[in-house]
């Protein structure tokens, strides 16, 4: 009897491979999947529920089924990766320490000065002090400016 190639234990470590290294050129772009990975988590799964099944398709039918040996290294493989890829998620991202010198909310920022979305500068001082017309009075500073931080890509 001709054995065949076991394609749950390749297609369960192409996945899991998927969701070791799609992280960083995919999922990390939108802030939904950037904060917690559970898109990865979920291919990591599927991956190793996968290898699983090849795995006691080969050892149960081993005359029908290839991957007795390399079914059990793909699977370490996978195993140790996404091992290391949730302990990297889950504890040491948490690990970092906070930002001494970023803004708190409510905090008054510093005078700046940016260029807007035209290149011209434009300075904190300038959004928030009242516009000086010739027709109008002067109006008394009445607001503040809202200062949004995007994090990554815009």
């Amino acid at each position: 009897m001709r054995r065949s190639w076991n394609g749950w234990l390749w297609g369960g470590f192409a996945i899991a491979l998927a969701g070791l290294f799609s992280y960083i050129p995919i999922f990390a772009l939108y802030p939904v999947t950037r904060d917690t990975p559970w898109a990865n988590f979920l291919l990591l799964a599927a991956g190793l529920a996968l290898l699983a099944v090849g795995l006691l398709k080969a050892y149960r039918r081993p005359q029908v089924y290839r991957g007795r040996v390399f079914g059990a290294i793909l699977a370490v493989l996978a195993l140790a990766g996404s091992g290391l890829f949730c302990w990297a998620m889950l504890y040491l991202a948490r690990q970092l320490p906070a930002s001494a010198g970023a803004p708190r909310v409510g905090q008054v920022a510093p005078p700046f000065t940016l260029p807007d979305q035209d290149g011209k500068p434009v300075s904190l001082a300038e959004l928030i002090s009242p516009a000086a017309t010739d027709v109008l009075p002067p109006l008394p500073k009445t607001g503040g400016a809202v200062l949004i931080f995007y994090r990554g890509h815009w």
